[in-house]
C-alpha cells in the first residue's frame, strides 16, 4: 500500500510539473515578446523582461528533466514491483493455501456429518467412511502446513525485498527533488543577480532629461572635484561656479559651467547667492 502511495504522490507531481511547464513556457514567449516589442526604449523592464524570459526557459527545462527521473527511477520501478515474479510466486502460495483452508473446511464438515450418523447407526459401512474421512483430513493438515511454512517464507522474502527496494526508491525520489529545487534556485538566483546589476547601473548612471524632476535654475559653487567618465557628464573643479538646472531625485544635477553642460552629482556643489555674473559667464 506505501509504495502505491508513493506513486499517487510522484504522480501527482509530474502533474502539477508538466502544468508549470504549460504555463512558464507561455509566460516565458510573453516576456520576450514584452522585451523585443520595447527593445528600442532602453527600458529596465524591457531588459528584465528578457533576462526573465531566457531564465524561464531553463525552469521549465529542469522541470522535464525532474518529470522524466519521477518516471524511470520511481513510478515506473515501483509498478513494476507489484507484477514481478517473486511476488506472483508468493501470491500462487497464498491463493492455494487459501483454497486449501476452504477444502478443509468442507472436508470437517463432511466429518462432522458422518460422525452423526455413526451416533445413530454405528454399522461397519458409517464408520470406515468416517475413518477415511478423518484420514483424508490428516493428511491435508500436512499439506497444509507445509504449504504454509512455503507461503510464509515467500512472502516473507518478497516483503523483505520490496521493503529494500522501496525504501531506495523513496531516498532516490528524495534526492531527486533536492537537486531539482537547487538547480532552481542557482537559476533563479543568477537571473535576479543580472536584474539587480542591471537595475543599479541605470540608477547610478545620470537620467534622461525626460526623467528628470525639473527644478528652477540656480547658481552654486563646486566644493569637490569631480572628474566625468561619459560625455553626458560634466567635470568640475573645486571653485567653479556653476548654473544649476534641475536636480534630479537620485542625486545627480545637471548644469552648466565654462559654456559646457552636463551631469555631476548634487552633493559636489553647494548653493550661492549674489555671485557675480563674470564668475559664471567669463568675459571672452
Amino acid at each position: 500500500d506505501f509504495q502505491k502511495d508513493i506513486v499517487r504522490a510522484a504522480e501527482g507531481l509530474v502533474s502539477i510539473g508538466s502544468k508549470h511547464i504549460e504555463v512558464g513556457t507561455k509566460f516565458s514567449e510573453d516576456c520576450y515578446r514584452y522585451g523585443g516589442e520595447n527593445n528600442a526604449d532602453g527600458e529596465a523592464l524591457t531588459k528584465a523582461a528578457s533576462l526573465y524570459g531566457g531564465a524561464l526557459r531553463n525552469v521549465e527545462k529542469e522541470y522535464e528533466d525532474f518529470n522524466r527521473t519521477l518516471c524511470s527511477q520511481i513510478i515506473d520501478p515501483l509498478k513494476a514491483m507489484a507484477v514481478c515474479a517473486p511476488l506472483e510466486e508468493a501470491r500462487g502460495f497464498a491463493q492455494r493455501y487459501s483454497r486449501m483452508r476452504h477444502e478443509a473446511e468442507i472436508l470437517s464438515a463432511e466429518i462432522a456429518r458422518r460422525k452423526a450418523r455413526v451416533r445413530e447407526s454405528p454399522v461397519a459401512e458409517h464408520t470406515t467412511k468416517l475413518e477415511q474421512s478423518e484420514g483424508k483430513m490428516i493428511e491435508h493438515k500436512a499439506s497444509m502446513a507445509v504449504l504454509g511454512k512455503e507461503a510464509v517464507a515467500a512472502l516473507g522474502a518478497v516483503e523483505s525485498q520490496q521493503k529494500r527496494v522501496t525504501l531506495q526508491r523513496l531516498v532516490g525520489m528524495v534526492e531527486a527533488e533536492k537537486l531539482f529545487y537547487l538547480r532552481l534556485a542557482a537559476i533563479l538566483d543568477d537571473v535576479e543577480a543580472e536584474m539587480s546589476s542591471e537595475k543599479q547601473k541605470r540608477e547610478s548612471a545620470p537620467p534622461s532629461r525626460k526623467r528628470a524632476e525639473m527644478a528652477q535654475y540656480f547658481l552654486a559653487e563646486a566644493v569637490h572635484n569631480f572628474n566625468g567618465t561619459t560625455e553626458k557628464e560634466l567635470s568640475l573643479i573645486v571653485g567653479d561656479y556653476v548654473v544649476v538646472r534641475q536636480i534630479a531625485p537620485n542625486g545627480w544635477a545637471e548644469g552648466e559651467c565654462r559654456a559646457k553642460a552636463g551631469w555631476f552629482p548634487a552633493a559636489y556643489v553647494e548653493r550661492r547667492e549674489n555671485i557675480p555674473p563674470n564668475k559664471v559667464f567669463p568675459q571672452a
